[in-house]
């Protein structure tokens, strides 16, 4: 199988990259490398793909070094002749959207980073994969969308149209614009409403890696709502799993679905909605004390109210991909939050660091 995945330098889907990679698959990786966070990490990332420094050089394929069947290419979403130009050249079986503008919050101050990446890059998608035949493409989609919404747990089948962030607002778009493709070209899509993903190499803005970075360095952690907030948890070797799963198995119209009752989550087209997530909410009190624990010191906490665009508490109904694909996340917040720091304390602490300040910075 001949894999896009797009996103390669981000968190999850360097992961996913690596894991379809080792089981054989024939896979393209395509990041733009933005600046949203400290793009060293990202540079890393690559790194340890065996991609070298292929950020230096837009649009060209670069071999692994790792693996014989992963090349890497930077480009962005938004660069629309590129893009075709790829799909035409890579004739791809399936395609995984996973990069994006990410970030509730960095969309109140730069919203138009989000049209371009995560709506004109997401129809610049769709359109390669409707004009190339993809038999199938997943794509992020988010928790966040679930909005004002109240009744836990958040189900796949309930009404997400008041989302409170423009970051939410693009996530529900592009599941809009997916079942549209989806019924007028009978194009496979599967949109995964991921909840908190967490683990080693994860994103430096997430609170994981920000609290472990601030009670090593002996500094306050802010945490909001007073503390009061649920998190769905999710460890990253748990999302690959149901990201894989989810690839391997393509949807097909729903011969129940009726448009008299219609069901948010499948359609008639080729067209599904998952949550993907632990479906075990955690407080978030409880995480920052697994994260003490892994670490052998306590956190100066810092206690202040909601902020704009922050849902006070997720919970993940994963029964339809549990029930269709058998998909059971397994790592305990103890476990995971016990990988993280240690990947934390032997890469961002430890001599691997010295390899990340060495790549160079490009764009």
């Amino acid at each position: 199988m001949k894999v896009l995945i797009t996103g390669t330098a981000g968190f999850i889907g360097f992961h996913l990259a690596n894991k379809l990679a080792k089981r054989g698959d024939d896979v393209v990786g395509l990041d733009a490398v933005n600046d949203y966070y400290d793009v060293n990490l990202k540079y890393a990332r690559l790194m340890e793909s065996g991609i070298g420094k292929a950020s230096e050089n837009w649009g060209e394929i670069v071999q692994s070094n790792t693996y014989e069947n992963y090349r890497f290419i930077r480009m962005k979403l938004e660069d629309r002749e590129s893009l075709q130009s790829l799909f035409a050249a890579e004739r791809f079986d399936k395609v995984i959207n996973l990069a994006a503008q990410a970030g509730v919050r960095y969309s109140l101050t730069n919203p138009y980073a989000y049209i371009d990446s995560n709506i004109v890059g997401f129809l610049n998608i769709l359109e390669c994969c409707r004009h190339q035949g993809i038999q199938h493409l997943v794509y992020a989609s988010s928790s966040s969308v679930y909005g004002l919404n109240e009744k836990m747990p958040f189900s796949t089948s309930d009404s997400v149209d008041h989302p409170i962030s423009l970051y939410a607002a693009t996530k529900k778009s592009n599941e809009l614009m997916a079942h549209s493709y989806s019924y007028l070209y009978n194009l496979p899509t599967t949109g995964l409403r991921f909840f908190t993903v967490y683990g080693p190499w994860g994103r430096p803005d997430m609170a994981l890696f920000l609290f472990a970075k601030s009670i090593l360095e002996g500094k306050p952690i802010d945490i909001y709502n007073n503390g009061k907030m649920k998190r769905d948890f999710t460890y990253i070797d748990d999302i690959v799993e149901g990201i894989v799963r989810v690839i391997d198995n393509p949807p097909k119209g729903n011969p129940e679905w009726s448009g008299e009752k219609p069901a948010s989550a499948s359609s008639k087209a080729p067209y599904k909605i998952y949550n993907i997530g632990n479906s075990s909410p955690v407080s978030l009190m409880d995480f920052i004390d697994a994260i003490e624990e892994s670490l052998g010191k306590k956190a100066v906490k810092n206690f202040l109210p909601m902020q704009a665009g922050d849902i006070a508490n997720t919970w993940a109904d994963v029964s339809d991909l549990a029930d269709v694909l058998k998909y059971k996340p397994s790592t305990s917040i103890s476990s995971g939050v016990e990988k993280f720091v240690q990947w934390y304390k032997d890469f961002i602490l430890g001599a691997a660091v010295d390899k990340v300040r060495s790549f160079k910075r490009v764009g």
